[in-house]
């Protein structure tokens, strides 16, 4: 058979900043829009190679869809192909998502050679890929390798260091004047509340004083006047009272 036409486009992982880009374990590719409506008819079908990036030279495209490498072969044929999707959804008048995301499958059932799997990456690669349409009698079109694509490692745990993190001594600074402005702050509220308070008890207290030192008498007695002699009584040296008569005229003088 005739070797597939070899297309100029490169696939590539989105510019733009999404969420998930790159993984531990996945990757996202641009969608190849518009690139096989010249080379693909309704019947065919787009697939994805997938290659470590030190493999990518070695791969052979597969005669007919039964040869088509699978996900399990990975490890040992450094290669596989996933995504099988109809021609049909890459033209440009088809409206589908911007994205396509390699190694999204967590879990891939009816391995029978039949259902390619689109499972997590093993490692974080290098890799490189690849578009190739497949037809009836085989390959029709294929795009350009990627430049190499590597994932992003996850962290071991015993690189992990448990002892908090130790500021610098500017930090620190700033750190303490926040905290004795926020303490001086706290200071002032409460002698300001104090100060209310106290103001207000002590004009209880003036009160209730005041009070207390009024005059209050249950019983008011006049002083004694004195009383008048009875008539016929001797005079006598004051508070003797009268012991004996005396002849009537004033009493003499002492």
């Amino acid at each position: 058979p005739a070797p597939p036409a070899l297309l100029p486009y490169v696939p590539r992982v989105p510019p733009a900043a999404l969420p998930g880009k790159l993984t531990a374990t996945t990757f996202a590719l641009e969608r190849p829009c518009c690139v096989f409506d010249r080379h693909a008819n309704a019947s065919d079908t787009v697939w994805l190679a997938v290659a470590f990036a030190n493999a990518s030279a070695a791969f052979r495209n597969p005669p007919s869809r039964a040869d088509v490498p699978p996900y399990e072969q990975l490890p040992t044929a450094h290669s596989y192909m996933t995504l099988e999707t109809a021609a049909a959804a890459y033209a440009c008048s088809a409206s589908s998502p911007a994205v396509l995301r390699v190694g999204g499958d967590t879990v891939c059932g009816g391995q029978g050679g039949w259902d390619p799997c689109n499972g997590p990456l093993p490692s974080p690669g290098p890799y490189r890929v690849k578009f190739l349409v497949m037809g009836c009698h085989g390959p029709k079109a294929e795009t350009r390798w990627s430049d190499p694509i590597l994932l992003r490692r996850a962290g071991s745990p015993s690189t992990i260091d448990p002892a908090p993190v130790r500021h610098g001594s500017d930090v620190v600074v700033i750190a303490s004047i926040l905290a004795s402005l926020g303490a001086v702050l706290a200071a002032a509220v409460l002698c300001a509340t104090g100060a209310e308070a106290w103001g207000s008890l002590c004009h209880q207290d003036s009160g209730t004083s005041t009070f207390a030192r009024r005059s209050y008498r249950t019983h008011h007695i006049p002083p004694a006047l004195p009383q008048p002699l009875p008539p016929g009584c001797r005079c006598s040296p004051p508070g003797l009272g009268c012991f004996a008569p005396r002849p009537p005229g004033p009493c003499p003088a002492k």
